[in-house]
């Protein structure tokens, strides 16, 4: 079952913040490639939205060999952000990307507040093309972690500040790496951002036990997967509590529709779909079918009633 087909019965539409999107599942960043990697074996154009991996203002080589490696109920990376930075990106790939009707959201980093503004001033001749920005804050495969600007509300509101040189909607993307999550969406919120991403992979470290070293070439990693997704249900409940007119785009774990479900009750307006794309490359269509068939079994007209559902009615109705 597609997505249009199911799209008759229950309206798959929502918004996050001015950005509207036909159904409330995306492909997450660093999980689909750059352009039309997977156009093979998926349809771009059937996500709400696929935010391509991150970009640099320059090109970046990432971190070395091995870069993934699978863990209990998920995977741990240290791929290190590696790319060909926006102008070669503008370039090759976006062109083909919008032949191919796809929804974008790109999605930029940097290691100074002066690389966030060059990469957003190089996206700005190009937004015509581009859904909204999201700004990685979060990612912890670069320097140890020396450069995660989402330790602090601070640096995080620096950053989305930065990112205004595109001219496009900006998502925040936050990390749990942080004393006080809430307190650094608020502050993503106050410097201009129109939505928060909750949340990044989680650090974390495996071990060879044979060879008596880490498992991932740069050592330690992100870890994703079915494992984080009660982290990411929290960060976005707990935002969503104190900050009810921030929208939310919860990431972190969601492999069905019923993961994809709960993620929208605990506060979220889409959702974003990411490890389990490497074991199902149509895995994002799947979960909006899902969501559409769980939706008309249980007389929910729209999508869009369920954001928010578990704050409204501890009983459980979703009406």
């Amino acid at each position: 079952m597609t997505m249009r087909r199911t799209a008759r019965a229950v309206d798959l539409r929502v918004s996050v913040g001015d950005v509207e999107l036909p159904n409330p599942v995306l492909c997450a960043s660093g999980t689909v490639g750059y352009g039309t990697e997977l156009a093979g074996v998926m349809d771009l154009a059937a996500p709400g939205a696929v935010v391509v991996k991150s970009l640099s203002a320059d090109p970046w080589p990432g971190n070395p060999a091995p870069r993934l490696d699978a863990v209990p109920a998920g995977m741990i990376n240290s791929v290190g952000l590696q790319g060909p930075g926006v102008a070669a990106w503008t370039a090759e790939q976006l062109p083909a990307l919008r032949a191919a009707g796809v929804r974008v959201v790109a999605s930029i980093w940097g290691r100074t507040l002066d690389e966030y503004r060059r990469a957003a001033e190089l996206l700005a001749p190009h937004r015509a093309g581009i859904l909204a920005l999201e700004v990685n804050v979060s990612c912890p495969n670069l320097d140890d972690g020396e450069h995660l600007f989402a330790r602090k509300p601070t640096s995080t509101a620096a950053a989305v500040e930065a990112a205004a040189a595109a001219g496009l909607p900006r998502w925040a993307k936050l990390s749990l790496v942080t004393p006080d999550v809430v307190a650094v969406a608020a502050a993503a919120q106050e410097a201009g951002a129109s939505a928060v991403t909750l949340i990044n992979t989680v650090p974390g470290l495996v071990i060879d036990v044979v060879e008596r070293r880490p498992v991932l070439g740069a050592g330690a990693g992100g870890v994703s997967g079915p494992a984080i997704r009660p982290m990411a249900v929290r960060a976005v409940w707990e935002c969503r509590a104190a900050l009810a007119d921030l929208p939310i785009v919860g990431v972190g774990g969601v492999a069905t529709g019923v993961d994809a479900i709960e993620m929208l009750m605990a506060g979220a307006s889409a959702v974003q779909v990411g490890t389990a794309t490497f074991a199902s490359p149509r895995a994002a269509e799947r979960v909006c079918a899902e969501v559409a068939v769980w939706c008309r079994r249980r007389g929910v007209p729209a999508v869009s009633n369920l954001t928010g559902a578990a704050h409204r009615s501890p009983t459980g109705a979703t009406g």
